[in-house]
């Protein structure tokens, strides 16, 4: 149920109100004390006296719009305080449209039986109601606060509502506890606000709430559902280890710093929309299905818990909070990016629209599994032509670990090379723990149908295998043979180089040395026996080209080897005349040309199949 807002009373208050005047001619608003007709404030001193002396711990008190000075307010409390006490004692408290002005208004560790009821108060200075016991309802409605608030370790038996109410310094409610409801819409805090330790039994509402420093609500407790809707802070906003057991929303929540939600379980469904510099995560539960909408947020999920399906979305534009889009001041740049999935279990994560370039992938559990959506990039190697001590080195673009950016970097120049270095205090990931991580992606993007992609990571996994040093020498002379002939299968421009290279040999193999001389003429001879007459036809050997390499380089020599080489690739055979050594190079090169013939075509299908 929503609390009621509070309306302040018009000009002529209902409650019967003092006689007196104010400086400047003012009526007094302040409640009368029976059986007279003045205030309190008002009040002779031989009278006020009385009226105090006649007071008794547990003793209702109505003071609306009541005028307190410190004095005023010290004797009022001394006369509720027993001789064998430490703290005043209050039946029913109500103080709704006073003012207190002068020194800090102090109810620490006192006790109301009934409401205290503050709606609508003034209060210059600082309030604190530390350790106080409330056994009905706290009002602080519209409440005005000059200074610091502080309601440390507050209990509340029904309902704590704050709506509202205006802090100039800071707010603190840390530890405090309410059995019912607690409501803080419309609230503003100068400075820090602080709700660490906060148990709410029913439900907790802190709408429209602004915080001109940090926000802390470290280790709250509702019992019910939860919501920080239109929720902004000038600084950060921390959830460090709460607990809601009921729904959560949080959110439209603008934070220039970061909003942190380590070690929080959230027991029911869960949403959350943030436009924030930094969202941690850190061990955080979510034992239901949850969504994170984000704008421009570095999202750390290291060992979150994801018992159900979790999204976490990059939003374009800013959110709307009842028809209005807040100011999103300190905040620009790129968009969400993730920066961990270490320990989670990807199976229920969907991310969409989000980059990955930095995001620690060794270690996630069920990395295979996981979706991605949207717009969403990964770490790229470095492109262009890159100088590796003499030898020149030009890396292809592709899709890469932010892991193998840090291995690469450790191992050579990072300036140099256009990789980049690990985060300081990062511990930097061997190939052999790298190779696995790509594997699953490449299952991941196989069973999304992203070919393309399952190609990149299947290079990555390649290259992390050929890299590792738990291998034996044999394999990984294999492997190396493979990446400098076809790019494991996945570049086509390099078969197709080495193909084109290996024509080019064969052919000017042709030409020096595997043509013959001269096509050979059939021969026929005969013999007569009889009248019968036998015909045998030879064919000459090939003879063995002769005279300067430049003279066989001829136009014609050219035409009879590239058909050669040419039926070589397709496996045909071209019916020409060769050399003893023109035979042993078409049979080399229709071993090996159709073989790199068959990766560059293997290659350009892993890019192009859906």
């Amino acid at each position: 149920m929503t609390a009621a807002p509070y309306r302040r009373a018009p000009d002529v208050p209902s409650w019967p109100h003092c006689s007196g005047s104010l400086p400047g001619g003012a009526e007094c608003r302040g409640r009368s004390v029976e059986p007279y007709a003045l205030c309190l404030a008002h009040l002779p001193d031989a009278e006020r006296a009385a009226h105090l002396a006649a007071l008794r711990p547990g003793a209702d008190l109505d003071h609306r719009g009541t005028r307190f000075t410190a004095e005023l307010l010290g004797e009022l409390l001394t006369a509720l305080t027993g001789p064998s006490a430490h703290r005043p004692h209050i039946g029913q408290a109500r103080f709704e449209e006073a003012v207190f002005h002068g020194a800090a208004v102090r109810f620490d560790q006192g006790r109301i039986d009934g409401d205290a009821l503050f709606d609508g108060a003034e209060i210059a200075g600082d309030i604190s109601f530390d350790q106080a016991e409330i056994g009905s309802r706290a009002l602080f409605r519209q409440v005005r606060i000059g200074g610091d608030a502080g309601f440390d370790r507050m209990k509340v038996r029904r309902r704590a509502v704050y709506e509202g109410a205006e802090v100039g310094g800071d707010a603190s409610f840390d530890r405090m506890r309410v059995d019912g409801r607690a409501v803080f819409d419309g609230m503003r805090v100068g400075r820090d606000a602080g709700f660490t330790g906060l148990q709410v039994g029913g439900h907790l509402s802190l709408d429209q709430v602004a915080i001109g420093g940090d926000g802390r609500f470290d280790r709250a407790k509702v019992g019910l559902s939860a919501t920080f809707r239109g929720l902004t802070a000038g600084g950060r906003v921390s959830f460090l280890g709460v607990a809601f057991e009921g729904a959560a929303v949080v959110g439209p929540l603008v934070c220039a710093g970061e909003v942190t939600l380590s070690e929080a379980v959230f027991g029911a469904a869960m949403t959350m929309e943030a436009a924030t510099a930094a969202v941690r995560c850190r061990r955080t539960r979510w034992a239901s299905t949850a969504a994170l909408r984000l704008r421009y947020a570095a999202v750390d999920l290291t060992d979150a818990v994801v018992e159900c399906p979790l999204s976490v979305t990059a939003r374009s534009r800013p959110f709307a909070v009842d028809g209005r889009e807040p100011a999103e001041a300190g905040l620009s740049g790129a968009g969400v990016r993730i920066t961990s999935l270490r320990g989670v279990d990807a199976a229920p994560l969907v991310l969409s629209g989000v980059d990955l370039t930095e995001c620690l992938l060794a270690g996630t559990v069920h990395l295979d599994q996981l979706r991605l959506e949207g717009k969403y990039t990964f770490a790229a190697a470095p492109a262009g032509l890159r100088r590796r001590g003499i030898r020149p080195a030009r890396w292809t673009p592709r899709r890469t670990l932010a892991e193998e950016h840090h291995w690469r970097a450790a191992r050579g120049r990072a300036a140099a090379d256009g990789w980049t270095p690990a985060p300081e205090g990062e511990e930097v990931q061997e190939p052999a723990a790298l190779a696995p991580v790509y594997r699953q992606l490449r299952k991941a993007f196989e069973d999304g149908k992203h070919e393309p992609g399952a190609a990149d990571f299947y290079y990555g996994e390649m290259e992390m295998r050929r890299h590792a040093d738990d291998i034996p020498r044999a394999e990984r002379s294999l492997l190396t043979a493979y990446w400098a002939l076809s790019g494991y299968g996945q570049r086509a421009s390099r078969t197709l180089g080495w193909l084109l290279a290996a024509m080019t040999v064969t052919v000017l193999a042709m030409m020096l040395w595997g043509l013959p001389r001269n096509d050979p003429k059939p021969r026929t001879t005969g013999t007569v026996a009889g009248r019968s007459i036998t015909m045998t036809t030879d064919v000459p050997a090939p003879a063995n080209p002769d005279g300067p390499y430049r003279g066989r380089l001829t136009t014609g020599r050219f035409e009879k080897s590239l058909r050669v080489v040419v039926n070589s690739v397709v496996f045909r055979s071209s019916g020409q005349n060769l050399t003893t050594a023109g035979t042993y190079t078409e049979m080399a090169s229709r071993l090996t040309e159709p073989a790199l013939l068959g990766l560059a075509v293997l290659a350009v299908r892993g890019r192009l199949k859906r």
